[in-house]
């Protein structure tokens, strides 16, 4: 393999919103961007990368917004666990329709329709070429995916985390809404939470700072960004204790 095409990362948990899903929809699943990302998320695996990953579930459901409304707070985080489950099992299902082998594990049992959450296990998948799915977050209300993302990158080891978002890294403002807004290249794990930056929740930020992963932010919307990103090469922004 070429040097410049080889894998910078051994093991990657990759972040996806659910949102990420939807493609042009307002809501739900396209079908064209799944399987887009999981023709790039392919790709990766191909270069050799052990791969997991996490999936919001905004695009279904936000237990936030339906807490906002009303709802009992424990209640709608739950619902929007479960909405995790469904965009974990879209994602697979789209993953192996390319030939991919996928697991889903759950945090929340569930073994009618994927493998409960097993720490070992899922090293293991991946250990055999596996790509992992984790569903249902921490299986604890009142914790992002965000959160459940850097708690299973620490407990499968990964060396990185690879946050998939709108645009190519991380900026001062919405870019999307302020032209004047700074793109960085590098910031220190300390710089985002100080400066209150809309990558990951603060609690991710943390528990990534103490067990040092480092956490790459890169745009999902650009043909080839995660590929690149695995090489290390591409427009993205590291988030790390060194920045």
């Amino acid at each position: 393999m070429p040097e410049d095409a080889k894998p910078a990362y051994r093991r990657v948990l990759l972040k996806l919103s659910g949102e990420a899903l939807m493609g042009a929809q307002p809501y739900g699943l396209e079908a064209m961007t799944l399987k887009r990302i999981a023709s790039e998320v392919k790709t990766v695996h191909e270069l050799g990368v052990q791969l997991c990953m996490v999936i919001g579930g905004g695009n279904i459901f936000r237990g936030v917004s339906g807490a906002a409304e009303g709802m009992d707070r424990v209640s709608a985080d739950y619902m929007g666990m479960l909405a995790t489950v469904i965009n974990a099992l879209a994602m697979q299902s789209a993953l192996e329709v390319q030939g991919v082998h996928t697991r889903v594990l759950s945090a929340i049992p569930m073994q009618t329709v994927c493998e409960p959450y097993i720490r070992r296990r899922a090293v293991r998948h991946m250990e055999k070429g596996r790509i992992v799915i984790f569903a249902a977050g921490t299986g604890n209300p009142s914790f992002t995916t965000d959160t459940a993302a850097a708690l299973r990158a620490f407990e499968m080891n990964c060396d990185v985390i690879m946050k998939a978002t709108k645009v190519d890294g991380v900026y001062s403002a919405d870019p999307m809404t302020d032209p004047t807004a700074e793109r960085f290249d590098r910031l220190t794990y300390r710089e985002v939470l100080d400066r209150e930056l809309k990558v990951m929740d603060a609690t991710a930020i943390a528990h990534a700072r103490e067990n040092g992963i480092p956490i790459l932010v890169f745009s999902l919307h650009n043909a080839g960004a995660l590929v690149d990103a695995a090489r290390g090469q591409g427009d993205f922004t590291v988030i790390s204790d060194n920045g």
